[in-house]
């Protein structure tokens, strides 16, 4: 039983495995593009792909939700969620165009089906989405100024449509322009020193909008 069933009993052997694959597969692309930072490369199951799942201690994505992924680099956390959820639409945006060859490879190979893929800025997609998420990419009044305008109000899952942000450290001065948010400690889900100081900030559209007028 490899870490992801482990910590998800839920997941299928199909899914499991497609997980701990990952891995070998990063390797092997991290010798031709940096991908993911040599020093993480080893640890990609824990301080990638475990990281990315963590949200599924808090949230069960519905059918046929549609998810962005707002700089997701080298497909984290967008890809191993698609694994999770295959009935879920993801869109994994970068602007690096390598980086978005490496996650194409890497869902041809898995026959991931629910993962589209988007070169450019997420300023100039033209799309609305039930949730936005990303890791940290920037702080968070920032991130918000990005997405605005990106999140549907047609709701279907038990969170009401907004964003599922990835951040470590203090950053409670970021949150000052929010009126409303859900703060989740990783630590109190995985008991590896990684975690301790990681956390999934949940805000949602609602105060997206009023958060988006105060960072201006």
């Amino acid at each position: 039983m490899n870490i992801f069933k482990n910590n998800f009993p839920f997941l299928t052997n199909k899914q499991s495995n497609q997980l701990g694959t990952l891995k070998k597969l990063y390797k092997k692309w991290n010798e031709k593009i940096n991908v993911v930072s040599r020093k993480d490369i080893d640890n990609l199951d824990l301080r990638h792909v475990l990281h990315s799942l963590s949200i599924l201690n808090i949230m069960k994505f519905e059918d046929k939700t549609n998810v962005l992924d707002v700089g997701t680099g080298g497909g984290f956390p967008g890809l191993p969620l698609a694994i999770a959820f295959p009935n879920v639409k993801f869109f994994l945006c970068d602007s690096v165009q390598k980086k978005i060859k490496v996650i194409d490879s890497i869902s041809d190979e898995l026959n991931i089906k629910n993962i589209t893929t988007i070169v450019g800025r997420a300023e100039k997609i033209n799309m609305k989405f039930d949730f936005v998420i990303s890791r940290a990419v920037t702080n968070l009044p920032s991130f918000i100024k990005i997405i605005r305008g990106k999140i549907s109000n047609s709701e279907k899952n038990e969170f009401k449509n907004g964003v599922f942000y990835l951040k470590g450290g203090d950053f409670s001065n970021e949150l000052s322009s929010f009126d409303e948010y859900k703060i989740f400690e990783i630590k109190n889900y995985f008991k590896q020193p990684f975690f301790e100081t990681k956390k999934i900030i949940y805000i949602p559209n609602s105060c997206v909008d009023k958060g988006n007028l105060l960072a201006d």
